[in-house]
Formats: structure tokens, sequence, C-alpha cells
């Protein structure tokens, strides 16, 4: 039985947000739908949201394909009043942590440009950088967004 395209999606915007939930975002949620002004399929945290791609066209979508979607991303971002846009693209056989990440460069660099000082990517605006949404999550959280992440040790003071 093939499944139905609101179906994929559902599925697939539930992984994200599960694997959100667990990875410092523990307010992470789906958005309905609004039309012509929609505003991402995920809100991971305020500032920071998501538009989610599954299934077959996901996994084999072409580079033009991606860069439409990014665009889509964009204006869902503008309409949701957000800093951050993610565009989570499902992969074949991977655990949704591997999934992909899309962004531009130049908010990835806004992101880490907390952890460098500054960062400068010279003509970065309209280039997409692609990471595993793992670590695209991890960027967004050492930047601010989300909650930290508990501490899985015990941290020991000398004495």
């Amino acid at each position: 039985m093939k499944r139905r395209p609101k179906e994929i999606g559902t599925t697939a915007e539930s992984a994200v947000v599960k694997y959100a939930r667990t990875y410092g975002y523990p307010f992470a949620d789906r958005q309905p739908l609004r039309g012509s002004r929609d505003a991402g399929d995920i809100t991971f945290c305020p500032g920071l949201i998501g538009e989610v791609k599954g299934g077959e066209q996901a996994r084999t979508a072409s580079d033009a394909l991606i860069l439409d979607w990014l665009h889509e991303t964009t204006l869902e971002r503008e309409n949701a009043n957000a800093a951050m846009a993610l565009l989570v693209v499902a992969r074949w056989r991977q655990p949704v942590e591997r999934w992909w990440a899309v962004m531009w460069a130049s908010d990835l660099a806004e992101l880490v440009a907390t952890d460098t000082g500054g960062l400068f990517i010279p003509n970065s605006q309209g280039r997409p950088v692609r990471l595993l949404l793992r670590d695209a999550l991890t960027c967004a959280r050492d930047a601010g967004y989300g909650d930290p992440m508990p501490a899985t040790e015990p941290i020991l003071e000398d004495g």
C-alpha cells in the first residue's frame, strides 16, 4: 500500500520532533498548516524553525530541488519571525540524527560566530551548506538556542 504525502510528512516531522526533544529542544513541536503564511513544519524553540522533507522525494532530491526547498524554508522563517531555520531532509536507511540539515552558509556563520569571536564567509549569501541534523542542532544549541544538554558524567572538583 502506497503512503500518501501527508502521512509521509507527518511521520518525518514526528521523528524529527521526537529526536529534537531528547537533544536539547524539549519543547520542539509540529506546527499547524497556515496556507500561504506557512511558518515551517516544526518549532524547535523560540527563534528556530524547521521545514521537514521525507519519503522517496527527499531521499532522491536533486540539488535544484534542495535549493527550491531552502528558498521555501527562508520564506517560512520570515513568516514565523524566526532568526534561524533548518531544512531537514530524510536520508535512506539513516537514523533521524543523521538526516541532512541544510541552511545558508551565512546562517551557519552566524551560529558559529559566537564560538569563534566572529566568522566571515565571503560571498556566503545564497550558498547552501549541509550538515547532519545532530551537528546543526548542536551548533544552534551552542549559539544559545534550545536548552543545554545535561552532563553525562558528574564533574569532579580537584581538591
